[in-house]
């Protein structure tokens, strides 16, 4: 008997460890760049992670000029931006939001939540507040329209 339990175990090993590969390899990776020592953008980063995103962070002290040239709009702008899928995504944008462009492809250049809204992921209140925001979508003459809104 003691001769079937290991192949069971190790088959059941091995096709544990095939799936995990074959996830990895599907997950988007989302580039980021952010501000120096900013301590949201990392918490955004693992909220990504938890969602089954891969990530890379940079940091720069040349933000805004990076986010110049990704068209991000001057209203639209956050803490850190990140690339995924051919699209920009700036700020404290929800995972679930991303899944969605990345879904549905739509003719825009990205999504943004401006500012640091609370509740946000990466921008948890210890009190579990949520502050209303939406998370908008952008084009490339800069013209937004709200693409979620999280109450």
């Amino acid at each position: 008997m003691k001769r079937f339990v290991l192949p069971v175990v190790l088959s059941a090993l091995v096709g544990a460890g095939v799936t995990q590969v074959v996830l990895a390899q599907g997950a988007p990776t989302v580039a980021v760049v952010k501000d120096p020592g900013c301590g949201c953008c990392t918490k955004w980063v693992a909220h990504l992670k938890r969602a089954g995103f891969s990530a890379t962070v940079t940091e720069s002290a040349a933000i805004d000029a990076f986010k110049d040239s990704k068209g991000v709009p001057r209203a639209a702008r956050s803490c850190h931006t990140g690339t995924v899928g051919g699209y920009v995504i700036e700020g404290h944008v929800p995972a679930a939001d991303i899944t969605r462009l990345l879904k549905e492809r739509p003719d825009v250049v990205g999504l943004a939540v401006p500012g640091m809204p609370v509740g946000s992921p990466g921008m948890e209140a210890p009190d579990g507040h949520v502050a209303p925001y939406d998370v908008i979508a952008f084009d490339k003459s800069g013209k937004t329209r709200v693409f979620a809104s999280h109450r």
